[in-house]
Formats: structure tokens, C-alpha cells, sequence
């Protein structure tokens, strides 16, 4: 006769404590914790509210580490920059910077915000290449420069948060002309030129849930309307892409 084995209660009691202390800090508040795990209410709104928001925020953060390189290698696969405007990067930037500067001033948590510090690298990066493919380097090189230590000024005690709340209400005005000059740009050109779809489109599905999750972390509704034009002006970008699917910059093969 073999005997089964006891469940071990210290062992079931450690195992929920880790469980806990990696969901209490990734995931939920404590209380949201004890209503699914300890009173077994999985119908808790206000929790499920929570967790969706914090998940799409982690999600979002995850997706942002890689979802500007497609554009990146697209840049470099094709070895030019055109259908890209500098001047849209630099709004974009503007937009990105400001939102990081307003979240971190604000004590944000870093799954509503943390997308922008990723997606600041990469655009930063994309702006490089244009002025690289555009045969200045030394104009690339100077703006990384720059860029950087107006980036740490900006985060450094000396900035006024009056200036940084007012460089956040100037992100919808950056965001609608950089998006427009992306669109006047592809409407000239009759193309799309070397914009990633895969890039566009993850920024429109990003910006899309930013809007849930600013509501439901920050409470700002500067942020939230931030989101809504953002995802707005990407939706106008990616119907251009559809739109212009077939149509190649003259000489070229028009690739993904």
C-alpha cells in the first residue's frame, strides 16, 4: 500500500508569499491581491480594472523596446532616408520628452509612462540616420549632442516643474504638426517611402491603449487627451500606408 504525499503547508505558504511580493509589485495592489487570491473574487471590477491597466501598461513598455526598429532597419537595409522628414522626428521628440519629464516630475508609476524612454532611444536614432543618409553626418552627431544634454538639464533640479508641466501641454500641438508633416510629406511624394508599416501600426495600437491606462493609473486628463490625438494622427499615417501600399518611390522597389 503506498501512501500519498502530505501537501507540505510551509512550502504552500512560501510559494504564496513569493506570489504575492511579484504581483504586488509588477502587477496589483495589495487588496486586489487578497480579493483574488485569499476571498477568491475574480469578479472584483475595480481590481480587474487595475490589472488590465497595469498588464496593457507592461505590455505596451515590453512591445516599445523593439517597436521602432523595424523603421531602423528599414533605414539601414535601404541605405536612404527618404519619405522621412527631420522635422517630424524633432516634434516627436518633443512630444516623447515631454511626457517622460512631466511622468517622472509627477512620480508616475513607470508602467503608465515607461514606453517613452525606449521610444526616445530609437527615435533619437532614426533622427541620426536621416541626417546620416542625408550625407551629414557631423549635423547627426551634433544633434545627439545636443538632444542629450537638453535631456539632462531638463531632469535636473534646475528645471522649474511649471516648465515641465507646460512642455507636456505643448506635446498635442507637437504631436499634430510632426504627424502633419509626415502626411503632407507622403501626399507629395505619392508614397510612403522607407516608414515602416510594422512601426506605424504598433505605435497606433500603443497609443490606442495609453488612453485606458493613463485614465486608469494617473488620473490626468492631460495625458489621456494627449493619447487620443496621438492615436488620432497615427490612425491618419497608417490609413496613408494602406493607401499607398503599392505604390514604390520612383527607381525603387518599394520593400518592408
Amino acid at each position: 500500500r503506498t501512501l500519498k504525499p502530505r501537501p507540505n503547508p510551509k512550502m504552500a505558504a512560501s510559494v504564496m508569499e513569493l506570489l504575492r511580493e511579484v504581483l504586488v509589485k509588477f502587477l496589483m495592489p495589495e487588496k486586489c491581491f487578497d480579493e483574488f487570491f485569499v476571498n477568491f473574487n475574480l469578479l472584483d471590477v475595480p481590481c480587474l480594472k487595475t490589472v488590465l491597466s497595469k498588464g496593457l501598461g507592461i505590455g505596451i513598455i515590453l512591445g516599445s523596446v523593439m517597436v521602432k526598429l523595424p523603421q531602423v532597419f528599414k533605414l539601414v537595409g535601404a541605405g536612404s532616408a527618404e519619405g522621412l522628414s527631420f522635422g517630424a522626428v524633432l516634434l516627436e521628440l518633443l512630444a516623447i520628452t515631454g511626457t517622460m519629464a512631466y511622468s517622472i516630475a509627477h512620480s508616475f508609476p513607470f508602467s503608465a509612462w515607461g514606453e517613452a524612454l525606449f521610444l526616445m532611444i530609437q527615435t533619437v536614432a532614426i533622427g541620426f540616420l536621416i541626417q546620416h543618409y542625408r550625407g551629414s553626418s557631423l549635423r547627426g552627431l551634433a544633434f545627439l549632442v545636443l538632444y542629450f544634454s537638453l535631456v539632462a538639464i531638463l531632469l535636473s533640479p534646475v528645471t522649474p516643474l511649471s516648465f515641465v508641466a507646460a512642455m507636456q501641454a505643448t506635446n498635442m500641438p507637437a504631436i499634430i504638426i510632426s504627424r502633419l508633416i509626415q502626411v503632407s510629406t507622403n501626399y507629395r511624394n505619392g508614397h510612403t517611402g522607407q516608414l515602416s508599416a510594422v512601426t506605424v501600426l504598433l505605435l497606433f495600437a500603443g497609443s490606442l491603449a495609453r488612453i485606458f491606462t493613463s485614465i486608469q493609473e494617473t488620473g490626468d486628463s492631460l495625458m489621456a487627451l494627449t493619447y487620443v490625438v496621438s492615436s488620432s494622427c497615427n490612425a491618419i499615417i497608417a490609413g496613408q500606408l494602406l493607401y499607398y501600399w503599392n505604390c514604390a518611390p520612383p527607381g525603387r522597389q518599394k520593400t518592408e
